[in-house]
């Protein structure tokens, strides 16, 4: 993009927005050197009420930098993180980017066989994980590949009243706590207490050099890690920072409960929050009393989230008697917000609530609603600076739609992916002429607005995650007494999809739902299960013999209500 675009969405920037910025080519980490250097003593994060400083957490993150590269972290190498939002997170996070290594968020959720999967795929041989997840790594760890695993636990940042209490009540159910005894297990705090830190100079080209890979089902529904460059992460950090005018460096308070291990939190909730000097209010367990007695008590000025957590709120019966004055603005994405519980949020709080849209390709923010000026509910808003997108038509995805029509959403800008890893084919699928494919079918107004209609894939959002029915019906389709299945997401208020599974049992088998369940508990992550099970004779196919998920979602929204 340059000075001279004419898009119709450009009108409606206001005059404080940008639509062309200029970015530094410089590694991600030069957003923490600049919030220590120039605040030093201000609150980098708040955990469970125990505070650290960004000279503080500039200095553990150059501790642990040191003592990565000692056991052999280089520039390149893949660091996977299994953590929740907590201080070891960030600490990890710009330690391993400080080497030039690559972070591999990975989803504490995750089961062993979702986690062995990804990390033989990016060729990870060194963990930062929570004692509580040990386990699970410890039962894939030959398998996997993993050299060195370095534990931590939620206890070593609590203050020491909270953490005697977590630790008790840790023991009384039975949790695993502390750092296990064995070849190439090592304490995180120990590493921190080196003297001297001695960090390697690496030579970090930003546009090139990985700092990211991120795993996401991308348009295909087929788990993929999107290669994110410095670059890539930064520019969007800096994008939705243009976006969100009003807010000044050193003087925000933002609420960190989207999961780091998701795109949309390591952008919105991390990057953009450090790169202001920004307090990050941690919070590793989502609840809507949490969330509103931090705002409360910290002072919150922005609170990223997903429609759920909105919903939560606005169902909470005591919402409206915490003080909430602090908080100016929410963004929502990762699913569809409907209009009335923005507008309900909004009278509870008094901040305005903005619907956004993105996905992981694009690191992950391209479009949104703007906080001071034409929003349009419904609508995912328009794109950020130096963001064009297009419809096109559905068949071949050249021919661009006329307004109003619908079509598939493809994407241009510099937080683009440079492609998925190891997979070629994929990359040359969904990056076509410079343009990201999106797999979103999509519709523009005459003012530039942008309304999801559908997904061309068939993918699955609950409570904020993606899900695909793919990897479901694999899984389920393991079970000997199983013949068929199909797996869909119908509408749920609370969530935006449940997940239901029908299911076509072999002749002469029989099973139950809950033999079904305990099966996907022990091969899924849990916000991959299905709500719902339905046994039945037969599936609706077409003449290719392929499985009408669709004609299911009819069936369902055609039942009569009783």
């Amino acid at each position: 993009m340059n000075g001279s675009i004419t898009f119709s969405w450009l009108e409606n920037y206001p005059d404080d927005i940008r639509p062309c910025l200029e970015y530094p080519e410089q590694p991600l980490t030069a957003f923490l050197d600049n919030a220590a250097a120039r605040f030093p003593n201000q609150v980098a994060t708040v955990f469970l009420g125990r505070k650290m400083t960004y000279s503080m957490l500039a200095d553990s993150v150059d501790r642990l930098a040191s003592a990565l590269a000692v056991l052999g972290v280089k520039k390149g190498d893949r660091v996977a993180l299994l953590l929740p939002n907590c201080p070891q997170f960030i600490i990890s996070y710009f330690a391993v980017l400080r080497l030039g290594a690559v972070v591999v968020p990975v989803n504490p959720l995750s089961v062993e066989r979702e986690l062995s999967e990804q990390l033989q795929t990016t060729d990870c041989h060194v963990i930062i994980c929570q004692d509580t997840r040990f386990e699970k790594i410890s039962s894939i760890r030959s398998e996997a590949g993993l050299d060195t695993c370095i534990i931590t636990g939620l206890q070593d940042y609590m203050p020491f009243l909270s953490s005697f209490y977590f630790k008790k009540e840790q023991r009384r159910r039975g949790k695993f706590l502390g750092i296990p005894a064995g070849r190439g297990i090592v304490s995180f705090m120990d590493l921190l207490s080196a003297k001297n830190p001695v960090i390697p100079k690496v030579e970090i080209n930003p546009k090139e050099d990985l700092a990211v890979l991120q795993y996401t089902g991308g348009a295909t529904g087929t788990p993929k890690a999107a290669m994110l460059t410095h670059y890539n992460l930064m520019v969007n950090a800096l994008q939705v920072r243009e976006w969100f005018t009003g807010y000044g460096e050193g003087k925000e308070i933002f609420l960190g409960t989207l999961p780091f291990s998701h795109i949309f939190g390591l952008t919105v909730a991390l990057n953009f929050a450090v790169n202001l000097a920004a307090t990050i209010v941690l919070l590793p367990k989502y609840d809507a009393e949490s969330a509103l007695l931090s705002v409360q008590q910290y002072g919150v000025t922005f609170f990223p989230g997903v429609p759920s957590m909105f919903v939560a709120i606005n169902s909470f019966r005591y919402a409206r008697q915490y003080n909430l004055s602090s908080l100016r603005a929410c963004i929502s994405g990762a699913a569809a917000l409907s209009p009335e519980v923005a507008k309900v949020f909004e009278q509870i709080t008094g901040a305005s609530l903005v619907e956004g849209y993105g996905l992981t390709e694009a690191s992950p923010v391209t479009h949104c609603n703007l906080l001071f000026g034409r929003r349009k509910l419904g609508s995912v808003g328009i794109p950020l600076p130096d963001t064009e997108c297009r419809i096109v038509d559905l068949e071949t995805g050249e021919r661009e739609m006329p307004v109003g029509i619908a079509g598939e959403l493809v994407i241009r800008g510099p937080q683009v992916m440079k492609g998925y890893l190891n997979m070629q084919q994929e990359t040359e699928d969904t990056l076509r002429n410079g343009w990201l494919h999106t797999g979103d079918i999509a519709r523009l107004d005459k003012l530039g607005f942008t309304y999801i209609v559908d997904r061309k894939k068939d993918m699955i959002i609950d409570g904020g995650y993606n899900i695909y029915p793919d990897e479901i019906e694999s899984v389920l389709l393991e079970m000997p007494a199983v013949s068929d299945v199909a797996v869909v997401g119908l509408p749920d208020r609370y969530r935006g999809e449940k997940i239901k599974a029908y299911i076509v049992l072999r002749e002469g088998e029989m099973l139950t739902k809950v033999e079904v369940s305990t099966y996907c508990k022990e091969r899924l992550a849990a916000y991959k299960i299905p709500k719902l099970i339905e046994f039945r004779r037969e599936l609706p196919k077409d003449m290719a013999g392929k499985t009408l998920r669709r004609m299911l979602i009819e069936e369902e929204k055609n039942r009569p209500v009783f």
